[in-house]
């Protein structure tokens, strides 16, 4: 099941711009090791549960894993041949805006020589830069 949220006061939002730096979730709180977003974009509910899943493949419940973000944004389009006009589409995806320096995953009971591959899970299951920082 992808993640979204139960309820939203309005059923369909603007996307919006997404630009600068992350000021509020920029240090590990819960966990040893954490996965840090290097450039501002959106990322897709289907790219978090991606990684997510992979993840826990990969630490074998050995592990534990913090979710710090959330896609709580609505997408929309327009099915496939439909005129200009007549408002807007169905929501089609959920995704969560994400600034420069934001921490995504958090960490904890990792073995030391897992860094390089949970590195490069985390490069090929998201679309923009990452790096992996320590606590």
């Amino acid at each position: 099941m992808l993640l979204q949220p139960k309820k939203t006061k309005y059923r369909k939002s603007f996307k919006g711009k997404i630009s600068g730096y992350e000021r509020k979730v920029i240090n590990i709180k819960l966990g040893k090791f954490g996965i840090k977003a290097m450039k501002s974009a959106r990322i897709s509910a289907q790219q978090l549960e991606a990684l997510r899943k992979s993840l826990n493949k990969l630490l074998k419940n050995r592990g534990k894993i913090w979710l710090k973000i959330f896609p709580n944004i609505p997408a929309t389009s327009k099915p496939i041949e439909v005129r200009m006009g007549k408002g807007k589409g169905q929501i089609d995806h959920w995704f969560a805006r994400i600034n420069a320096g934001r921490i995504l995953f958090e960490l904890q009971g990792l073995p030391f020589s897992l860094n390089k591959q949970v590195l490069k899970l985390s490069k090929d299951k998201l679309s923009i830069p990452v790096k992996m920082i320590y606590n």
